[in-house]
C-alpha cells in the first residue's frame, strides 16, 4: 500500500464538496512527492550519496524482491531508467500521479467518482469517500502530532513534512493566529526530521527521513 499518497489523497478530498482543497499544481507535486515517499520508506529508492559513481543527491531505485504497489510503481520505473534529481522526478511524475491515484482508491472501493458538469467548477470530479475510518485515523494521527506533540509514526511525518513544504496545511486546517504560528512551528521541527528521534526507528525510517530532506527541498 502506498500509504504516505493514499492518506495524503483522502486528507485533501475530505471536505464537503470532496474535491481536494489544495490547488491544482500544488496539488500534483505534493502527491508526487508522497510517492517518492512511499518508495523511500519501503527501501526502494534513496538518494545518492557523495563517493558513488552517481551525482550527490540524485534519487536511486533500489533492488528489493516483492510485489510492487499499483500507485507507486510508474515512479520506481522512472527512476530504474536512470537516477533523477528529486526536483526532475517531481516534474515527470506529476503528470500522472493524481490520476493513477485517484483511479486506484476508486478502484478498492475507497471513494467514488462523481462527474461534474458545471464549467464553472476548476475540478471536473468529486471523489466523495466511501469509508471515513481510514481518513479520520490519519487526521486524529497528523492533529496529535502537531498538537498534542505526539511522536507521529512515519506516514504522518511524511505527510506533514510534505505539506508544509508546499505552504499546504491551509488545506486542512483552520485555525486562527496563534493556532498557526503552534502549526508552523511544530510542523517544522517534523520537517527537520526531528520526529526520527521521537519515534522508533530502523533503517526504513531513517532513509524516510533522509529521502524526505531532498523531496522537500524539490518542493520548496
Amino acid at each position: 500500500m502506498a500509504q504516505i499518497a493514499e492518506d495524503l489523497f483522502l486528507l485533501l478530498v475530505d471536505n464537503a464538496s470532496a474535491q481536494p482543497g489544495l490547488e491544482r499544481r500544488r496539488r500534483q507535486r505534493v502527491l508526487s512527492g508522497a510517492v517518492l515517499l512511499d518508495l523511500a520508506h519501503a527501501c526502494r529508492i534513496r538518494p545518492a550519496m557523495a563517493g558513488e559513481p552517481v551525482e550527490p543527491g540524485r534519487l536511486l531505485a533500489l533492488s528489493v524482491p516483492g510485489p510492487m504497489d499499483p500507485v507507486s510503481a510508474p515512479a520506481f520505473q522512472l527512476l530504474e531508467r536512470r537516477p533523477l534529481r528529486p526536483a526532475t522526478a517531481v516534474k515527470r511524475l506529476s503528470k500522472h500521479t493524481e490520476e493513477t491515484l485517484a483511479n486506484y482508491l476508486v478502484q478498492t472501493g475507497q471513494i467514488g467518482r462523481v462527474r461534474l458538469n458545471s464549467k464553472r467548477l476548476r475540478h471536473p470530479y468529486a471523489w466523495p469517500l466511501i469509508n471515513r475510518q481510514r481518513v479520520g485515523h490519519a487526521r486524529s494521527a497528523m492533529l496529535a502530532a502537531l498538537f498534542d506533540r505526539r511522536p507521529p509514526a512515519p506516514p504522518t511525518a511524511a505527510i506533514i513534512s510534505l505539506l508544509h513544504a508546499v505552504d499546504g496545511l491551509g488545506a486542512l486546517l483552520s485555525l486562527n493566529d496563534r493556532g498557526w504560528r503552534w502549526v508552523h512551528s511544530r510542523a517544522g521541527e517534523i520537517a527537520s526530521g526531528s520526529w526520527v528521534d521521537e519515534y522508533p526507528t530502523a533503517l526504513p525510517e531513517v532513509n524516510l527521513a533522509i529521502t524526505a530532506s531532498a523531496v522537500r527541498a524539490a518542493l520548496a
